[in-house]
């Protein structure tokens, strides 16, 4: 009896590398280091990323162009918001410092989980317009609304 290559299912359990790249390059890329392993609907990818990989081979090496907007939402201005610096204190402590670009996680507020968002501007007492001192977050996914490339190779499929 020929034993056949298993395909990816919905559920199924993964040992693959991958990249992820939008239009200022990788993300996150297992190439160069040990391969990730994962569930197919936990999601630890996004789902227009789970789809392309449904029905692949084990041992597949495939790269997908994602549309703009399809893998990670489109950008929501909604997501972009100001937090109080006195509830920033309360999360990482008075001393803490906020720089351009950091990407800090929350915990939700059920406790149980966490969400990041990237500093996008520090606003200090007395700046110009009088207000506390606050950080504006970005809360939308670094790749919202951008194209995405995933390349990846499917080393084991359960």
């Amino acid at each position: 009896m020929a034993m056949t290559a298993h395909r990816v299912q919905p559920g199924s359990f993964l040992t693959l590398h991958y990249r992820l790249a939008g239009p200022g390059g990788d993300i996150i890329n297992t190439f160069d280091d040990k391969p990730a392993t994962l569930t197919l609907g936990t999601g630890e990818l996004s789902p227009a990323v789970e789809k392309r990989l449904i029905g692949l081979e084990e041992g597949a090496r495939a790269t997908f162009d994602i549309p703009a907007g399809e893998a990670f939402g489109d950008r929501n201005p909604e997501m972009v918001q100001w937090v109080a610096r006195r509830l920033l204190d309360e999360l990482g402590g008075p001393a803490k410092i906020y720089e351009v670009g950091e990407v800090v996680q929350f915990p939700t507020p059920d406790g149980l989980g966490q969400y990041a968002g990237s500093v996008r501007r520090v606003r200090k007492d007395g700046d110009r317009d009088g207000k506390p001192d606050a950080v504006l977050f970005d809360f939308n996914h670094p790749l919202a609304g951008q194209p995405v490339t995933f390349e990846v190779h499917l080393i084991g499929v359960l």
